[in-house]
């Protein structure tokens, strides 16, 4: 299907590069589309900043239509057909129409090019990114339903899902990323293809899964595409203990359903992460992650305890372990693994305050413990609360929020966010004539203690207590004094 697209009815706005150089491939003999996600956008009232076409010049002929036009321009996608470039700002690739075919045991594709728009956009995932818009004229080429599909938020393949999935399975992980950025369904038969294939991911790099995983849960609708990976399989190959935390309820219905409660979490804390300005912009990968994955320690920790209760115990640190070991099969980098399962770790740290209170020790070493992190941990422990009992729920939020003022003051009082002990290292090995070495750490380790425990003290009060403690240590009984060189 084609027609001219009426800007007026669809509001948007094409920038003026788009148009020169679709008049520039014209000008040359050539056909040029844009294509895919940006034509959707157009669509949706969004605006990409990446600009994808497709055409059936060559790519040394594209090349010789923009090599003096582009600010710059790169091959590296050349063997697929595809020109890199950059023009005003705007990210640009132009790929010569395609007819791929795929080995069975591998997603690269063998490339062959082709001559026809409507064969190029049918090898496209979904309908949704299988339109076109013709240029310079504007013609917009929807042989799929695209618009339709658009118009009734649902996600279906151009042709059977079978094939496609069975060409690509990472479309499987898109499905399920789209589901979460446009919070759009999916088709009833491509439903049905990812449970039947889900096993075909496994052929898919790890790297790859995890970049369309991380898109899913910064998503507008990360609990959208969560469900989708469970309920068709594929979570079953990448995130495992996401489905585990599925526990089959005992017939007493002794304990809350630990999967959807993973999903509310997940939704409330991304709707505490704040603006640009603020302490946690969203979407916060670290945050949404953790608030996702907090609880599948659980599935290995359950116990039911005499009198029907069900008990966890330590699953925050069983979780914490688990939560590292998926991220590291995932290929994530190891400071975004060390944020999420230390959040994990820290989810369960606060609960008790509301009932006993704590210490300015306790609050103290939660603040060093949270390091960084504090401000997704304050999200995190607020958006745990799920309960339907209101009454429970304020009385956690009240107590929350005198924990919270309570680590104002202190801060405010003794610089909480850097903690350290009174004395510093060269101050330690001055006063107990030590060289450097794993005495000076357990000294310092001790002060640090102190610190915790009683707040700042004086140099006079931190040396007298170093001083006692130094005595009860049996390298005091040989350690000898510095000489005045070696102080030197």
């Amino acid at each position: 299907m084609a027609h001219v697209l009426d800007s007026s009815s669809v509001n948007f706005t094409i920038d003026p590069v788009v148009l020169d150089l679709g008049q520039r491939f014209v000008d040359a003999g050539f056909e040029l589309s844009l294509v895919g996600g940006p034509v959707r956008d157009l669509f949706l009232g969004r605006t990409s900043p990446d600009l994808d076409f497709t055409t059936d010049a060559t790519p040394d002929q594209t090349i010789s239509v923009i090599k003096k036009w582009a600010d710059n321009f790169w091959e590296i996608g050349r063997a697929f057909g595809t020109i890199g470039m950059k023009k005003n700002g705007f990210q640009i690739e132009v790929t010569t129409y395609r007819a791929e075919a795929y080995d069975p045991d591998s997603r690269k594709p063998v490339v062959a090019f082709g001559s026809s728009l409507t064969d190029d956009l049918l090898r496209r995932d979904f309908t949704i990114n299988a339109m076109a818009l013709r240029l310079p004229s504007l013609e917009l080429v929807d042989p799929f339903g695209g618009v339709r599909d658009l118009h009734a938020s649902e996600l279906a393949t151009p042709g059977a899902p079978e094939a496609s999935f069975s060409d690509d399975p990472l479309r499987m992980m898109r499905a399920a990323r789209f589901a979460s950025q446009l919070g759009v369904s999916v088709h009833d038969d491509v439903r049905l293809a990812m449970s039947q294939m889900a096993d075909r991911i496994k052929i898919i790099s790890a790297e790859r899964v995890r970049e369309e995983l991380v898109k899913l849960i910064n998503g507008a609708h990360p609990r959208v595409g969560i469900d989708l990976l469970v309920d068709t399989g594929l979570a079953e190959f990448v995130l495992p203990e996401v489905s585990a935390l599925r526990l089959e309820a005992d017939e007493h219905h002794r304990h809350k359903d630990v999967y959807q409660h993973s999903l509310q979490v997940l939704e409330q804390a991304a709707a505490l992460e704040t603006g640009p300005d603020g302490p946690v912009p969203g979407p916060d990968f670290v945050l949404r992650f953790a608030a996702l994955m907090h609880d599948v320690g659980k599935p290995a920790t359950r116990r039911f305890e005499p009198g029907g209760a069900v008990s966890f115990r330590h699953h925050d640190v069983v979780g914490s372990k688990l939560t590292a070991k998926r991220m590291k099969a995932l290929r994530f980098d190891n400071e975004s693994i060390k944020a999420v399962s230390r959040l994990v770790e820290l989810h369960m740290r606060f609960y008790g305050y509301g009932d006993a209170g704590w210490s300015d020790s306790a609050v103290r070493r939660y603040v060093t413990d949270a390091g960084p992190l504090l401000e997704r941990l304050h999200r995190l422990t607020r958006s745990d609360v799920t309960t339907r009992n209101q009454r429970k729920a304020d009385r956690l939020s009240f107590a929350y929020d005198d924990l919270e003022h309570r680590i104002a003051a202190l801060m405010e009082q003794e610089s909480l966010a850097a903690v350290r002990p009174d004395l510093d290292g060269a101050q330690i090995m001055a006063l107990l004539g030590l060289k450097p070495g794993p005495v000076v750490g357990r000294a310092y380790k001790f002060l640090l203690e102190e610190r915790m425990e009683h707040g700042p003290l004086s140099p006079e009060e931190a040396e007298r207590k170093l001083l006692a403690w130094w005595e009860a240590q049996p390298e005091s009984a040989v350690v000898e004094p510095l000489t005045e060189t070696e102080e030197s």
